[in-house]
């Protein structure tokens, strides 16, 4: 892997996991003795990142990692919106049954007992968004949908301490899972379209709880 490659992907999972929080400061001199890399590729890393919308360049030398607030979020959810439940949609067209029923039957046995569990849950997910973009078949849409969960990472993190919201996710996926199984686009696309509203209320409900906090501290 090179260089650039090996900086991009550590600082991407940083940030996507909460070790870099929003605001947090990406000298090019720290950052490049900590991840043991030259300017160069770091600085090759950091123009990705930025690419990606997950940093911001301050000065030359100087990049923050991007804030998320919750306009952001809202308008990552208006397009994340519109590109799922069109891929539901297709998804029912085009999927083969044998691959999305185990999936549904994934998704009513899962647990969230503890941490392992939860996160065993979001591997899952990511099994389910596999086989979506691999029914969808459209590079152009996939392509788009890459982009949305590359930040999705990110604002997930505010759902997880919510055990009834993620309950309900496991539900809401088992449901849409079936419905691309059954090949019943209108349902999968419904489905998806409850999904993601209620998750859109629960994160920024967690959000203004965590402003809240933060202001009251």
């Amino acid at each position: 892997m090179r260089a650039s490659d090996r900086a991009y992907a550590t600082l991407l999972d940083e940030i996507q996991g909460g070790m870099l929080a929003p605001g947090a400061v990406l000298g090019e001199v720290e950052q490049s003795t900590r991840l043991g890399v030259s300017r160069t590729p770091l600085r090759e890393a950091l123009a990705r990142l930025a690419a990606d919308g997950l940093v911001v360049q301050q000065s030359p030398r100087v990049t923050v990692v991007s804030e998320v607030d919750a306009t952001d979020i809202r308008e990552l959810f208006a397009v994340r919106r519109a590109l799922e439940e069109t891929a539901a949609r297709l998804a029912a067209e085009r999927a083969d049954a044998a691959v999305f029923r185990p999936l549904a039957d994934a998704f009513a046995a899962a647990s969230l007992d503890d941490p392992e569990a939860t996160d065993e849950y979001y591997r899952l997910i990511g099994r389910f968004d596999t086989a979506l973009d691999a029914a969808v078949a459209n590079d152009y849409l996939t392509a788009a949908l890459r982009t949305v969960r590359t930040h999705l990472v990110r604002v997930r993190r505010l759902a997880r301490d919510n055990p009834r919201r993620l309950a309900a996710s496991v539900a809401e996926h088992r449901l849409i899972a079936s419905a691309i199984a059954d090949g019943d686009g209108d349902l999968a696309a419904h489905a998806t379209h409850v999904h993601l509203h209620n998750a859109l209320t629960s994160i920024l409900d967690s959000l203004e709880a965590h402003n809240h906090e933060q202001g009251a501290a």
